[in-house]
């Protein structure tokens, strides 16, 4: 299936492009306007988008990828 549609004929053919769950490109006069995102990759891309922000989370991928990074077995999680 091809990703990018006029908005006419997006419009005319919307429940099928959207039971496809493809991203999609619509454009309208040669410029695109819009994207239909399936709601998984929306969610994962919101997710990706909130550790991006969360500098407590930056700082802990930055230490892991650097070897500094610290691991605790999952039991410790039970401890009080």
């Amino acid at each position: 299936m091809k990703t990018t549609f006029d908005t006419a004929e997006a419009q005319a053919r919307l429940p099928k492009l959207v039971r496809a769950k493809q991203t999609l490109s619509l454009r309208q006069a040669d410029e695109t306007v819009a994207f239909l995102v399936p709601r998984e990759r929306m969610e994962a891309l919101l997710e990706t988008m909130e550790i991006l922000a969360n500098p407590q989370a930056m700082r802990a991928i930055h230490r892991d990828r650097s070897g500094k990074g610290r691991y605790l077995p999952l039991s410790a999680l039970d401890e009080d």
